[in-house]
């Protein structure tokens, strides 16, 4: 995607973001704006998936990573190889959403433990009257983003209960907009990816709720149940990665100020929760930090971190 290409004569600078497609909407309301706004300089904003996205970053083909998990050790690894210093900012939390097409009139709520039964590897669960007698004698057909993506390894990570553990034969997409076509147009599909893409297509999808253990009720992701990490376990944070070198060139470091000063609003706008102050004081706090010092790779961030929004 090409957010702003400005003006004639000699070539504007140029800024690349890939990575998540769940931060991927963020993170192109931003560049849009900042083009608004009268910045000279092309950016482009892909959506390869968190681990493609790692992949260019540690390569330095790209500026600034979006993802939807912390950074793992080996790509951590691959980027002090490549002398690369990255800081770790907090830009917006998510939730995901687990999706059934509209006519599904059956399911409309599953525990971790029913979600885990369909997912793992060796689940016993393969079609939907084994989770309860009443419903179809039909195959679960289930969808979900490819291995690629930071939504796959946390939705392993909190359901199944280990990082990329899932059986394989499942329809993947790094673009959740196939997701989106694939679930809407099968009865009897069962899918997942961030609620912002269910919230844009609504209309097309039906909405489960989920039990955190098999006596709790049912939560369905909101903004609020976001917020409040009700929705639990899969609400989690969006992180962008940003690289020194970007840091170093005056338009790269007007342009980070502006994705932080802008983020709140515009993650309101497509769908996900605004960080609160005090998180968006302490990416301030590192950026500031980065411009006077070495920027040192931040320690993990993880579901714990939904701990620090405020509860509603």
């Amino acid at each position: 995607m090409l957010a702003g290409l400005v003006g004639c004569g000699p070539a504007a600078p140029s800024i690349k973001i890939d990575g998540s497609s769940t931060v991927y909407p963020l993170s192109e309301a931003v560049a849009e704006e900042f083009t608004r706004s009268g910045a000279r300089v092309n950016v482009t904003v892909g959506q390869s998936g968190t681990g493609g996205g790692f992949k260019k970053f540690s390569a330095l083909e790209i500026d600034l990573c979006d993802a939807s998990r912390p950074i793992k050790p080996d790509e951590a690894k691959r980027c002090v190889a490549a002398g690369l210093d990255y800081l770790e900012l907090v830009v917006a939390y998510d939730g995901i959403a687990i999706v059934v097409h509209p006519d599904n009139d059956w399911c409309a709520e599953l525990s971790v433990d029913q979600l885990a039964a369909i997912w793992r590897p060796d689940g016993p669960v393969r079609r939907w009257n084994e989770l309860d007698p009443a419903w179809p004698d039909h195959e679960i057909r289930l969808y979900g983003p490819g291995t690629d993506s930071g939504t796959f390894d946390y939705f392993t990570e909190e359901i199944v209960g280990e990082p990329r553990s899932c059986r394989p034969d499942f329809t993947a997409s790094e673009d959740d907009n196939v997701l989106v076509t694939g679930i809407s147009k099968d009865r009897h599909a069962l899918g997942y990816f961030g609620f912002a893409y269910y919230e844009e297509n609504a209309e097309r999808l039906g909405l489960v709720g989920v039990k955190p253990t098999d006596d709790a009720a049912a939560v369905l992701p909101s903004l609020e149940t976001i917020r409040s990490n009700a929705y639990t376990p899969l609400s989690r944070p969006l992180l962008v990665y940003v690289g020194r070198p970007v840091l170093e060139r005056s338009v790269g470091l007007e342009f980070v100020r502006f994705y932080l000063a802008n983020a709140g609003g515009l993650a309101t706008e497509v769908g996900y929760v605004p960080v609160p102050t005090e998180i968006a004081e302490k990416n301030l706090q590192k950026l500031n930090r980065a411009l006077t010092a070495t920027v040192e790779p931040t320690p993990k961030v993880g579901a714990s971190s939904l701990s620090e929004v405020p509860r509603s």
